[in-house]
C-alpha cells in the first residue's frame, strides 16, 4: 500500500461502489472515500459506509469517509431530446416542472425570476452554454442566448452576477445530513459555501447531534473567496472546488485563487483538498495527458493536503488504473523533496495555544534539521497532528490517540497516520512502546532519530509543552 504524504480522495459512483473494487483502491493509494450526495440515495449511502467500516475493520485501516451535501444547485428540468440552443434565440426559464425544449425549460429555483436581474448572465452545463437576461416579471425569466450549443436534461445552472437568496442547506441537504450524522461520518461537505454563516449553521446540526463530524467548505462562489479569512477561521477544512469555481469566476483567476486559497490554509492549520477535473480525460482513456499530470503535480507541489478525483472514479471506465496513476505521480513528486509551504509560520506569540504552537512548529523545523524518520506525537483532538502538518516537515507524522473518532479523520490531513493508544501510564514508558510500535510497523529503524512531543504530565490533554529527540535502539 503507497504511503504517500498528500492523501487522495476518490469519489464512490456505478463504477466503484462494490466492495471489491474499495478494497483495490484503498490498495492502490485512497485515503477518504467521497459519497456525493447529489448522486446517493439514503440506502446506497448507507450501504457504502457500511463497506468502507468493514474494510478499516478487516484490513486494520483508516479510511475516512467524506459525505459531500448538494447545496443548493441549481438545475434545469428535463429537456427533450435533441433540443439546441442557437445564438440570439429566447430561452425562458419557468417555475412550472413540465418537459423543456429550446424555446422554455423549467428552473427548480422558486425564487429564480425574483433575484435576476436584467443584464446578468445565466450559465448551463458548466458555462458552455451562456445566456442574458432581458427580462423578468417575478415569475418567468426571458434571457437571450449569447453562447449556444446542446440543451440537455437537468443540466447546472451558474448566476455568477447574481446574489442568489437560497439558504445554504436545503430541505434535501438537512434529510442527507441527518444519515451522514447517524453514521458520525468523518467529514461533511459545505457546498456552495457564501459565508462564515454558513459553516456556523451546519455547525450548529452537528454540535446537536453528538456527532464529530469535521467540515469541508467547499469554495466556488465569488463572495466565498471574498470572505475567504473569515471561513477558513470558521471551517476545518477547505475544498477548492474549481468546477463550479471555474464557471463563477473568470477560468483564468483560478489557478491564483487556488494558490492563494492554499497558502492561506497552511498559515491557519487547515487542510486543503483540490478538487475537479484533476484527471478528466481518464474517464474515457486509460493514460491522462500531460496536462493533467502537471495539473496533480503542481498540486503536490504547492502543499496541498489531498487531491480529489470524481467522475473518474464514479463513473469512468478505469477507477483502478486512475488511482494507480494519480498515487505515481504524488509519489514521484514528494521523493523530489520540493514540497513546501510558501513561507515559514512560527506562532505568534502569547496566543491561546502559543505553546502547544510553538512544539509543533519547532519539532517541524528540529526534524528536518537533525533529518528525523518520525514526529511523533499523543493527541486526544488531533490538534497536535493538524498544526504540525501545516508546517509540512520532511518526516513522517505519527499521531497516536485514544480518541477513535480522530484514527479515520487525520487520514485527510498531509503526512499524517494515525494508530490507536490507549496506555497513558508515564510519560518514559509510553514513549518507549510507540517507540516499538513505529519500529514494529517499519516506519523506523535501528538507529533513525525520532521526535517526540506530549503533554507533561500525560494526563494533561490539550496542552503540548514537552519535546524530545530520541534514537531508535
Amino acid at each position: 500500500m503507497p504511503i504517500n504524504k498528500t492523501k487522495i480522495v476518490a469519489t464512490l459512483g456505478p463504477a466503484s461502489g462494490n466492495k471489491e473494487m474499495m478494497q483495490k483502491l484503498i490498495e492502490a493509494g485512497v485515503n477518504v472515500f467521497r459519497i456525493n450526495f447529489s448522486h446517493s440515495n439514503h440506502s446506497d449511502a448507507e450501504d457504502l459506509i457500511k463497506i468502507i467500516r468493514d474494510l478499516n475493520i478487516e484490513n486494520n485501516g483508516n479510511t475516512a469517509i467524506l459525505a459531500d451535501l448538494q447545496g443548493p444547485k441549481l438545475r434545469i428540468g428535463v429537456v427533450e431530446e435533441g433540443a439546441v440552443l442557437e445564438i440570439g434565440d429566447i430561452l425562458t426559464f419557468s417555475p412550472i416542472d413540465e418537459i423543456g425544449n429550446a424555446k422554455k425549460v423549467f428552473m427548480n429555483y422558486s425564487q429564480f425570476a425574483k433575484d435576476v436581474k436584467v443584464g446578468e448572465r445565466v450559465l448551463m452545463d458548466d458555462g458552455k452554454l451562456v445566456t442574458e437576461v432581458v427580462e423578468t416579471d417575478g415569475v418567468e425569466v426571458k434571457a437571450k442566448v449569447i453562447q449556444g450549443g446542446p440543451l440537455k436534461s437537468k443540466k447546472g445552472v451558474n448566476l455568477p452576477n447574481t446574489k442568489v437568496s437560497l439558504p445554504c442547506l436545503t430541505p434535501k441537504d438537512l434529510a442527507d445530513l441527518k444519515i451522514a450524522l447517524k453514521h458520525d461520518v468523518e467529514w461533511i461537505g459545505l457546498s456552495f459555501v457564501r459565508s462564515a454563516d454558513d459553516v456556523r449553521e451546519l455547525r450548529n446540526y452537528i454540535q446537536e447531534s453528538g456527532a464529530s463530524s469535521r467540515i469541508i467548505s467547499k469554495i466556488e462562489k465569488p463572495e466565498a473567496v471574498i470572505e475567504i479569512d473569515e471561513i477558513i477561521e470558521e471551517t476545518d477544512a477547505i475544498m477548492v472546488a474549481r468546477g463550479d469555481l471555474g464557471v463563477e469566476v473568470p477560468m483564468q483567476g483560478v489557478p491564483l485563487i487556488q494558490k492563494m486559497i492554499v497558502n492561506k490554509c497552511h498559515k491557519m492549520a487547515r487542510p486543503v483538498v483540490i478538487a475537479t477535473q484533476m484527471m478528466e480525460s481518464m474517464i474515457e482513456s486509460m493514460s491522462p495527458t500531460r496536462a493533467e499530470v502537471n495539473d496533480v503535480a503542481n498540486s503536490v507541489l504547492d502543499g496541498a493536503d489531498a487531491v480529489m478525483l470524481s467522475g473518474e472514479t464514479s463513473v469512468g471506465k478505469y477507477p483502478l488504473t486512475v488511482i494507480e496513476a494519480m498515487s505515481k505521480i504524488v509519489s514521484h513528486v514528494e521523493e523530489s523533496g520540493q514540497v513546501q509551504t510558501e513561507s515559514e509560520n512560527p506562532p505568534k506569540y502569547k496566543s491561546n495555544r502559543f505553546i502547544t504552537d510553538s512544539i509543533c512548529y519547532n519539532a517541524s523545523k528540529i526534524a528536518d534539521q537533525v533529518g528525523a524518520s518520525a514526529i511523533l506525537t499523543m493527541t486526544f483532538s488531533g490538534y497536535t497532528g493538524f498544526k504540525i502538518s501545516s508546517h509540512r516537515p520532511k518526516t513522517n507524522i505519527i499521531v497516536f490517540t485514544a480518541n477513535r473518532s480522530i484514527l479515520n479523520m487525520v487520514s485527510l490531513i498531509w503526512g499524517v497516520r494515525g494508530f490507536y493508544y490507549d496506555k497513558m501510564e508515564s510519560t518514559d514508558s509510553t514513549f518507549e512502546e510507540i517507540k516499538q510500535i513505529v519500529k514494529n510497523k517499519n516506519i523506523v529503524s535501528e538507529g533513525d532519530l525520532v521526535i517526540k512531543i506530549a503533554s507533561m504530565p500525560l494526563q494533561n490533554k490539550g496542552t503540548t509543552n514537552m519535546l524530545k529527540i530520541s534514537e531508535i535502539h
